[in-house]
């Protein structure tokens, strides 16, 4: 998969995952994608200071990511 292919990948899942997080009153933005496996986001809005948001980051976010784009190891936070 080229770079393009697997940003389009990665925003499509962030598109996915976008209204769940917009509805509790965030957002989040992709970052950069490093090596071809490592994702860096930033978690917006409410999603800043929500005290569940490493969850979703992990249960939520990583997990739609890795349905699009498999060979993605880690997805972190930048704050």
């Amino acid at each position: 998969m080229t770079t393009e292919e697997l940003t389009s990948e990665v925003q499509k899942a962030l598109e996915e995952i976008r209204p769940f997080l917009i509805s509790d009153g965030g957002d989040i933005t992709l970052i950069s994608i490093e090596e071809g496996k490592h994702v860096k986001v930033r978690l917006e809005g409410a999603c800043t200071s929500c005290s569940v948001n490493q969850m979703t980051l992990r249960a939520g976010v990583e997990t739609t990511i890795k349905k699009f784009a498999p060979q993605i190891e880690t997805v972190v936070n930048i704050l």
